[in-house]
């Protein structure tokens, strides 16, 4: 069986590495992926937004199943062209995929289904985003995709004018709205479904880390490391926050004649209220799959290929590495900002049989391994204990290096010091 993944990220590592120890020993290929994918799957130089050079590709490799890694090939309809051809693609159709591509969308969709989120508003000028702030600090969100980078808490009024020029008057990520929301205090949480447009099927628990700088200072990136199990949040209850949270905008979309297949990420927040959805993605979140998926046992192949067909998912059950995963980003200098490119990378060979090292921005240049994008590389360790896992991530991270590296230090700080 040919499997093709889309996307050229961490993530998309991570999905190739799952879908390879599958029983089925499916033929792996990527596109366009990088140069680490390049050493577990065909690549092919085919972008994740060049929806007809996908559905071509995919013709001529005569793929059986593709697996959309990013969220530009999504709302861009690549679902939807793959289904035009008659291939299987796990992940939604772009009615679907807005839940990310629109926040005020999501929002939307949110209220349909009774689900708890942040007060917002949506405006489309600066004034009326400073007259709709509640209090601060306050979010403020642009409404399309921004790369994990479209949002600023806004400590007070001058932050929050500055975002909203930058959002509305500077298009920095181009034309579109402004979500002004609540500020929700508490413990974030991320947590996957699989999905097949009738059920939600709730995995492992993770917990990111979105600030560059250690104490979470600084801008918002798209990730700097996260750790997977999360303490307090068992088989049970996360069973218990996807019934709050993910089914019922999975039964609004089938309502709404849109299903949704694949995968919803929920970014929430673990407030004194209760639960709250601080954002929906519509695809595995990056770098949360690169501690989730080397944990799970079951085969991710037959999952994907479930969730692609309706009920598939009826009865299924995932079963999980007990042992915790703690990955950490290295990030170029400059990110998340302006990412410096073009800087050798050093010390690969170094790292040792147990840790997952993923490519997320790399690029071979005369015969040498460069930095390519914000953040560079993941590093991915398994231990009984956070405190063991992390200690053997940050041992192999360390023996990686490039001009300007980023690391944070922080990275499951929080799970040892719960267990310890």
């Amino acid at each position: 069986m040919k499997v093709l993944v889309v996307g050229g990220g961490g993530r998309e590592h991570a999905i190739v590495r799952a879908l390879s120890r599958s029983a089925r020993a499916p033929q792996v290929l990527c596109a366009p992926g990088n140069p680490g994918i390049a050493a577990d799957a065909r690549t092919f130089p085919v972008r994740a937004d060049d929806v007809p050079g996908l559905v071509a590709l995919a013709r001529e490799e005569g793929v059986q199943l593709v697996v959309v890694g990013p969220e530009v090939a999504l709302i861009a309809g690549v679902v939807d062209a793959l289904a035009q051809a008659g291939i299987a693609a796990f992940g939604p159709v772009a009615a679907a995929a807005r839940l990310e591509g629109s926040k005020a969308f999501a929002k939307e969709v949110m209220a349909a289904a009774g689900v708890p989120t942040a007060a917002w508003t949506r405006v489309s000028d600066v004034e009326a985003g400073l007259q709709a702030v509640p209090s601060y600090p306050v979010a403020i969100k642009f409404d399309g995709l921004a790369a994990g980078k479209g949002v600023v808490i806004a400590a007070d009024e001058a932050q929050a004018r500055a975002a909203l020029e930058a959002f509305l008057v500077e298009r920095r990520h181009g034309p579109g709205d402004v979500v002004v929301e609540e500020f929700l205090e508490g413990e974030e949480l991320s947590l996957f479904a699989l999905c097949d447009g009738e059920r939600a099927l709730p995995m492992a628990p993770a917990q990111d880390y979105k600030r560059i700088f250690d104490g979470d200072a600084g801008p918002n990136t798209g990730g700097m490391g996260s750790y997977s199990p999360v303490g307090g949040i068992d088989a049970t209850r996360a069973s218990e926050i996807a019934g709050l949270v993910h089914q019922p905008v999975v039964d609004e979309l089938a309502r709404r004649g849109t299903p949704f297949h694949g995968v919803l990420y929920a970014g929430l927040m673990l407030t004194a209220g209760g639960v709250r959805v601080i954002e929906f993605n519509a695809r595995f979140g990056d770098p949360e799959t690169q501690a989730v998926l080397p944990r799970l046992r079951s085969d991710l192949l037959e999952l994907a290929q479930a969730a692609v067909t309706p009920g598939g998912l009826a009865g299924a059950r995932l079963d999980w590495d007990p042992r915790w995963a703690v990955t950490l980003v290295l990030a170029a200098a400059g990110y998340p900002e302006a990412p410096r490119t073009g800087d050798e990378i050093h010390g690969l060979e170094r790292v040792g049989a147990g840790i997952e090292v993923t490519h997320a921005g790399t690029a071979h240049a005369d015969g040498r391994l460069v930095t390519a994008g914000g953040r560079v590389l993941n590093v991915t360790a398994l231990g009984d204990t956070p405190a063991a896992a992390r200690e053997a991530a940050y041992a192999a991270a360390d023996l990686i290096d490039f001009e300007g590296r980023q690391l944070r230090r922080d990275i499951a700080l929080r799970a040892v010091e719960r267990t310890a």
